[in-house]
């Protein structure tokens, strides 16, 4: 599992040694892939979305339908992004982080109960 061998003779595990494996490294790399990327995409529309309100006030009160603006409609849809990011990481992390982190801990796991 590790580049460096665990240290049992100590009586415990070295983490250390553990998290500089490369099945760590790339279980990090993989969360990171996805974290990123959309972190930024919804910073970007964050950003635009209090840019527009500061700056297109016309725009953004352009009425849709009786009171409903284009800024609330913006608004709302901020809080369905964020849903739809929550609902995608998990998605996400149930397939493909979980089961390889899973696999890691078993191993240290069964590291641990033989020293």
């Amino acid at each position: 599992m590790t580049d460096r061998p665990i240290d049992e003779s100590a009586g415990g595990i070295d983490y250390i040694a553990v998290e500089e494996s490369t099945r760590f490294q790339k279980l990090k790399r993989t969360q990171r892939s996805f974290i990123f990327p959309l972190a930024a995409l919804f910073l970007i529309w964050y950003f635009v979305y209090v840019l527009l309100g500061a700056y297109a006030t016309e725009f953004m009160g352009q009425r849709v339908w009786g009171d409903i603006t284009v800024g609330l409609l913006l608004g709302l849809g901020q809080f369905v992004t964020t849903f739809a990011i929550t609902m995608a990481y998990v998605s996400f992390a149930n397939r493909k982080l979980d089961p390889k982190a899973q696999e890691i801990r078993e191993e240290l796991e069964n590291a641990e109960v033989r020293s």
